[in-house]
């Protein structure tokens, strides 16, 4: 799998590999930087098709999450957790704990939290094995469920994509096709509903498709059709890739804005969707509402504050709007500018 050929290129610090024969535990933990601060990232349990396939996307992931840290602004670095397995099959209280374990071993340069898969009450497990894990439950003195913060950033990052390409931040009478309607999407549809959006929204389970029509009056599409279905903000919600060289020119949007991690498949769909007129909202920029929230736990909880500082992911995405316009860039690759002038400040200021 070239593991440290990958790591080099994508500039990781430690990549770790744990098993567990009874837990039946089987888990890649990666740190791709410490420089802001110690990583941080959620556990995302998946039944991937191949280990490689797991370790790509394990890198890919928390890639992202120092990116997202940086251009949020965040004494933190990016980390990610992942376990190979069903969680709808595979998760059990044991396995939890042992990756409670795995994560305590690093001594607290990864940080866990939730992720696809895993919950807050699952944190509870394994924080019986762990102090480096944020996202616990309420009771415990936690945040919770960072999907609300999450949900609340990418409407915030809509608002401000509106604005730049109608003049307006409002939504309302807008369409807006949500790929996915997982915890993310539909926290992010309570905020769309309040302006009159009309929503249509491709999702594989059914529960959720039935949530999103009954509680939100949602129209629904099949998930391979929501590239074609017209709207004036397309929202991925997913999993990561989706936007692609035969995906893009099948969009009929004018803005790109979602929950997902990793929506581009390579660096050039950034371009892509800029030769197309389609403004885009970079992934790590519009869903840092999580980590954002999640931060707030490392020292004592304030939920309306931490929201409060949320709502900045407006000028965020405004600011990178401006910065790809002044230079000429795809905002993603504005947005990788803004987090590497932070990352190179830090670096430059360490002293060994």
């Amino acid at each position: 799998m070239h593991v440290l050929a990958n790591m080099k290129s994508d500039g990781h610090e430690e990549v770790a590999f744990f098993h567990d024969e009874r837990s039946g535990l089987r888990c890649i933990i990666a740190v791709h930087s410490t420089l802001l601060g110690p990583s941080l990232g959620g556990a995302r349990m998946w039944a991937y098709p191949s280990e490689a396939e797991a370790l790509t996307d394990v890198l890919r992931l928390s890639r992202a999450m120092t990116y997202k840290a940086a251009a949020a602004n965040l004494p933190l670095g990016g980390g990610k957790g992942l376990l190979l397995g069903d969680p709808h099959v595979d998760k059990t209280e044991r396995l939890l704990c042992a990756y409670g374990r795995a994560v305590n071993s690093l001594g607290g340069r990864y940080i866990t939290a939730e992720d696809v898969g895993t919950s807050p009450d699952d944190l509870a497990i394994v924080m019986q094995e762990t102090q480096w894990i944020v996202g616990k439950p309420l009771e415990v003195g936690g945040s919770g469920d960072s999907a609300p913060a999450t949900g609340f950033g990418v409407y915030q990052a809509m608002r401000a994509c509106a604005k730049e390409v109608y003049g307006d931040p409002s939504l309302e009478g807008k369409t807006v096709a949500l790929q996915g309607f997982g915890k993310v999407a539909s926290n992010l549809a309570h905020y769309l509903r309040k302006e009159c959006v009309r929503l249509i929204v491709s999702e594989v389970y059914p529960e959720s498709r039935r949530r999103a029509v009954e509680e939100f009056g949602a129209e629904v599409a099949a998930p391979k059709a929501i590239y074609d279905v017209p709207c004036d903000i397309f929202s991925p919600n997913a999993l990561g890739g989706g936007l692609n060289r035969e995906t893009i020119p099948r969009l009929r949007c004018k803005i790109v804005a979602g929950g997902a991690n990793n929506q581009l498949l390579e660096p050039k769909d950034g371009d892509r969707l800029r030769d197309a007129g389609i403004l885009y909202a970079p992934d790590y920029v519009a869903n840092a509402g999580g980590i954002i929230n999640l931060s707030f736990e490392l020292t004592t909880y304030d939920a309306k504050a931490a929201m409060e500082r949320v709502s900045l992911i407006y000028e965020t995405v405004a600011k990178v709007i401006a910065v790809a316009k002044a230079q000429g860039l795809a905002t993603s690759a504005a947005a990788d500018r803004l987090a590497e002038a932070r990352l190179a400040e830090a670096a430059k200021a360490r002293t060994w």
